[in-house]
């Protein structure tokens, strides 16, 4: 069952705050603490909601963001699912979308510096299954999100 107007506001409320507790969740979102714990047990049976994780800033948190645009050789789903599976096994890789236009995929990279990108780069990406083309863009500084 696709998610309502209450899953979605549960998922937003999530997004700003994943530790926050299931009594004042369901008092944000308009529900009783157990009617709300049953919808977000069920959006995590269903998928919807896949993990929970941490987001460094400061100290210790890597400095530098890159987004790197992959090219397949193939876009066959056996070439599609291989490059997807290989791609859930670099922790450095932060978030992985499918696209379309002249690049297969976008990878958002956090690493602590240029050496340890080329590092990755060398060991990691150029290794990844199926890949043919590998351009990756620099940030600058965050504008919005992180």
């Amino acid at each position: 069952m696709p998610p309502d107007a209450i899953d979605h506001a549960i998922i937003r409320v999530l997004r700003e705050d994943a530790r926050i507790p299931n009594a004042a969740l369901a008092q944000r979102v308009g529900l009783s603490a157990s009617a709300c714990l049953r919808r977000l047990r069920m959006l995590e049976r269903d998928g919807t909601i896949r993990g929970y994780t941490v987001l460094l800033d400061g100290p210790g948190s890597a400095g530098l963001v890159v987004m790197t645009r992959i090219a397949l050789e193939r876009q066959t789903e056996d070439c599609l699912n291989r490059f997807e599976a290989a791609v859930r096994r670099c922790p450095d890789i932060q978030d992985c979308y499918l696209m379309t236009g002249d690049s297969d995929y976008l990878l958002k990279i956090r690493v602590a510096d240029m050496a340890e990108y080329e590092q990755l780069h060398r060991s990691v990406l150029s290794k990844l299954p199926g890949v043919a083309r590998i351009q990756s863009s620099f940030t600058i500084r965050s504008v919005v999100g992180g």
